[in-house]
């Protein structure tokens, strides 16, 4: 009650003392499609600035303008992540890993990652950062509550010295106590960009600096919890009781990156310095420097992970990149645009010793360097736009190639028909190749063992604002790398099959199909949004284990209130997934890994919201998983990890514009 009190008081207080908006909405609807004749933008003041001068651009270069409205969409994105998490299934601590209820396969890069991917959700990648380019400074300010102690607070601040010049500066923090034992989730993101093109449009610089880290107890989830959590026993209501595995290990990601993008136009035509469809010819540089180590620590030895060599457990996984790349690209109206690159890739992933045993000698390293070559081509006629692309190794052990293809064409102003294609070839990440523990069974070389992965997908979708959006992907993989536990019935039964988890490569075809279809009804001011997804694997070995169907159905009503001041948005949320084999969870690799001894699954999820937005401000409050009150123990987000419980949870986001 005092949290309802407590959000009805935000909005009163948002509403009665915010700063006038320089900014009125555009419509109430995020989706932005283009009408029959384009409107005139609406003036926000005696300069003409209007909603499209504040613009966001993307890694690749898409453009997109600021949008401040209230829909559907924003609520579906207003979480840890801040992106639709539809395939995503969250433990029960906010910042905690996500385990997978479907699976995006094609690669976007072709060198190997660090791993400990259950700890990557919330770090940036080079291909996340957005810059800006703003016609006066604008702030975005996103508040939310989280459980127990901590609050989660992401705050930008963008600016500009001139029309060219732009620059923003962020920073992520969050801290999370969480309702059971030792789950505790903390974590920062600084980063910062820069955009800038001269004032004759010949060279432009974008460039980014982050600074991340993601760090988070581990208790290896519930021990006993037959009697304590499933049992509805109400001695065991309050979630610290519950017996856990442990509760003196923690692990951390912690990462820097510098990055720069410049080019150098030697003949441009263009008469706008900040077109990107001129006619010209330029030289470019790519530059990156990461550094990145993930580490696990634990007081005591635990048969959890089995047999350890020393403890403390102190164990650090490294990882130093470096990124260089000449291109040269040509732009033409008429002809396109076609870039050819040459890349050279540094990188050394080490550990702080030598493990010998019985087996051989692992190393502490895996050094070397990579050169790759690729050309991109993007054309647009009419109502048929096609960009593709290819990069290949020239040298170097860990790469392959890399193809991605995509054709779009728009049959008319409401429909939209794409298809895309996707190859790539080459070593999984470093921690299937290479791992140190203090843990005798975590030490593992698969450099010779292991070969390239090799995956191909075909994907088409049809987009209708009157049919909705219709999506197919089909997906082939070879060499198929992933984690799994060699545990005996026996020892799993004693909770011990997280000391015999090792990395393989399955020997045949992963054929992975997925359907995805969202559609949303509206009459009058109600609306029904619809997410639907089918998923089904064929494969000799049960190797990749997904729910074969996931829903997600919305029903919500919209109105403006206190004479149109504010819009209002109220509704229940409906999600569901079919039971399956769902992968468990290993807090030393911080990976998850493949089991097929205990179905999870089955249950409802249903969440009450009421949204706001006034002026520039969206006010979120929202009753979280309130069925879990009413309905059996039974909901996991992984083997022994508990989802939420019922909680009433509120914030905001809101925009400034000087």
């Amino acid at each position: 009650m005092r949290c309802i009190l407590l959000g009805l008081s935000l909005v009163c207080f948002t509403y009665g003392f915010s700063q006038v908006d320089s900014i009125p909405p555009v419509g109430q609807d995020t989706v932005f499609r283009a009408p029959k004749k384009k409107p005139k933008p609406k003036e926000l003041d005696s300069v003409g600035i209007t909603i499209e001068d504040y613009k966001i651009i993307s890694h690749a270069r898409d453009t997109t303008y600021l949008d401040t409205t209230l829909s559907i969409q924003k609520e579906y994105k207003y979480n840890y992540l801040r992106k639709d998490n539809f395939e995503l299934m969250p433990f029960s601590n906010v910042g905690q890993p996500y385990n997978s209820l479907g699976h995006e396969f094609d690669r976007i890069n072709l060198y190997p990652s660090l791993g400990a991917t259950a700890r990557h959700f919330n770090y940036l990648e080079s291909h996340d950062m957005t810059y800006y380019n703003v016609a006066t400074p604008m702030t975005d300010l996103f508040f939310k509550t989280t459980f127990e102690q901590g609050q989660l607070l992401d705050a930008m601040l963008t600016f500009n010295t001139s029309r060219r010049f732009n620059f923003s500066i962020a920073y992520k923090g969050f801290r999370s106590l969480g309702k059971y034992q030792w789950s505790q989730v903390k974590s920062g993101n600084f980063r910062s960009t820069l955009n800038y093109v001269t004032e004759n449009g010949k060279y432009r610089i974008r460039a980014h600096w982050t600074s991340q880290e993601i760090e988070g107890e581990e208790n290896g989830g519930i021990s006993n919890k037959e009697l304590q959590f499933e049992s509805k026993d109400p001695e065991f209501s309050d979630r610290s009781r519950l017996d856990v595995f442990f509760t003196d290990a923690e692990n951390k990601l912690i990462g820097k990156r510098y990055y720069l993008d410049h080019q150098y136009r030697l003949f441009n035509k263009a008469t706008d310095s900040l077109s990107l469809t001129d006619n010209y010819l330029a030289l470019g540089h790519v530059f990156a420097y990461e550094s990145k180590n993930y580490q696990f620590g634990q007081t005591n030895e635990n048969e959890y992970f089995g047999e350890a060599f020393l403890t403390p457990i102190s164990d650090r996984a490294n990882l130093k990149t470096m990124y260089n790349e000449l291109n040269a690209e040509f732009s033409n109206e008429t002809l396109g645009v076609l870039k050819a690159l040459l890349g050279l890739y540094n990188y050394n992933y080490f550990f702080n010793s030598i493990v010998i045993s019985e087996e051989g000698e692992i190393p502490n390293k895996l050094q070397g360097e990579e050169i790759a070559f690729g050309a991109r081509y993007t054309k647009q006629i009419g109502g048929f736009a096609l960009d593709g692309g290819v990069t290949y190794a020239l040298s170097g052990a860990l790469t392959g190639n890399i193809f991605d293809a995509t054709a779009r064409y728009r049959i008319n102003e409401k429909n939209v028909l794409s298809a895309s294609l996707n190859s790539s070839s080459r070593m999984p990440d470093f921690n299937y190749l290479l791992y140190q523990s203090s843990y005798v069974n975590y030490n593992w070389l698969n450099t010779n063992r292991f070969d390239k992965e090799q995956i191909s997908s075909l994907g088409v979708s049809f987009d209708s604002q009157f049919w909705g959006l219709l999506s197919a992907k089909y997906t082939t993989t070879n060499n198929y790398t992933y984690f799994t536990s060699l545990a005996s019935d026996t020892e799993f039964e004693n909770s011990q099959e997280n000391a015999f988890i090792t990395p393989l490569q399955e020997d045949n075809s992963v054929n992975y199909l997925k359907l995805k279809y969202t559609k949303e009804f509206r009459y009058k001011k109600w609306a029904l949004a619809n997410t639907l997804m089918y998923q089904n694997v064929s494969q000799t070995n049960q190797v990749l284990n997904v729910p074969e169907f996931v829903t997600r159905n919305t029903l919500y009503f919209s109105t403006d209130v206190f004479k149109r001041a504010m819009f209002l948005q109220t509704g229940i949320t409906f999600k569901y997934f079919s039971k399956y084999n769902m992968d468990a969870y290993n807090p030393l690799l911080a990976e998850f890994y493949t089991q097929n001894r205990e179905e999870l699954g089955g249950f409802p999820m249903l969440d009450f919201f009421i949204n706001a937005r006034v002026k520039s401000a969206r006010i979120y409050l929202k009753a979280e998983h309130f069925n879990s009150s009413f309905m059996e123990n039974n909901f996991y987000a992984a083997p022994n990890y508990p989802y939420r419980d019922f909680v009433i949870r509120f914030g905001l986001v809101w925009n400034f514009f000087s």
